[in-house]
């Protein structure tokens, strides 16, 4: 049986890969702020698949100490880590000039270090997975800065780069390494907005995709750049 770590795995597109992966027979990982909903994905898991080994731990992922704690407990849970998707992520709007004060250094916490700190982590056990595979869940904010993102685009252009010398790191060790791009993605990021739904693309399209892209043995998907049907919003 394989084990898939997911952070951020409660809504949204994390939530998407963790019920796709739970669907074929993984066991999970996942981590979160909100322990209530740790609480909630759990029992719904374990009461669908009740063969599966459904692990949860509160976290912020913008705080180092937390991240590192979270990368310890993991490697004693598990024995093996066939996927760790990178997921956990943060969107606050505005312009450099106006964003509030630490907004910067929150978005790239969240968005940068979280990630950086947990795969530093969990790389030892990765390396020694055969097949194993790293997600980082980045955006088409990766590539195109736009008004009003602000700091949010700078993490998330960082993350694309932290993606890409990973992988330029782990080719002599195995360990595959893919950047997902999506663009706009009905998640509770976009609560209250009156755009039409099918403008957006739906988190469990997203999970296919890293499905799609981890079946493959003899590449690696180094970049995937993902658009809703009818273009960007």
């Amino acid at each position: 049986m394989m084990n898939i770590v997911v952070t951020g795995g409660t809504k949204g597109i994390g939530r998407g890969i963790i019920e796709l992966f739970a669907g074929k027979g993984f066991n999970i990982f996942t981590c979160a702020r909100n322990g209530q909903d740790l609480i909630s994905i759990k029992e719904e898991l374990e009461a669908k698949y009740p063969a599966l080994q459904i692990y949860t731990q509160t976290c912020d992922m913008g705080i180092k100490a937390e991240v590192q704690e979270l990368a310890k407990i993991i490697n004693t849970t598990f024995d093996t880590i066939n996927i760790l998707v990178n997921n956990a992520g943060l969107f606050l709007p505005g312009t450099l000039s106006d964003e509030s004060e630490g907004t910067f250094e929150k978005l790239m916490n969240i968005n940068l270090a979280g990630s950086y700190h947990l795969t530093r982590g969990l790389l030892p056990m990765l390396k020694k997975t055969p097949g194993s595979h790293i997600f980082n869940i980045c955006s088409t904010a990766s590539i195109t800065a736009y008004t009003n993102g602000g700091s949010y685009c700078i993490s998330k252009f960082a993350l694309l780069g932290f993606s890409k010398v990973l992988r330029e790191e782990l080719k002599p060790e195995g360990v595959k390494v893919t950047s997902i791009l999506p663009g706009a993605t009905l998640t509770d990021s976009w609560a209250g907005t009156t755009i039409p739904a099918d403008r957006f693309m739906q988190p469990e399209d997203i999970a296919q995709a890293v499905y799609d892209c981890f079946q493959l043995k003899s590449v690696v998907v180094e970049e995937l750049l993902m658009r809703p049907m009818k273009g960007d919003i």
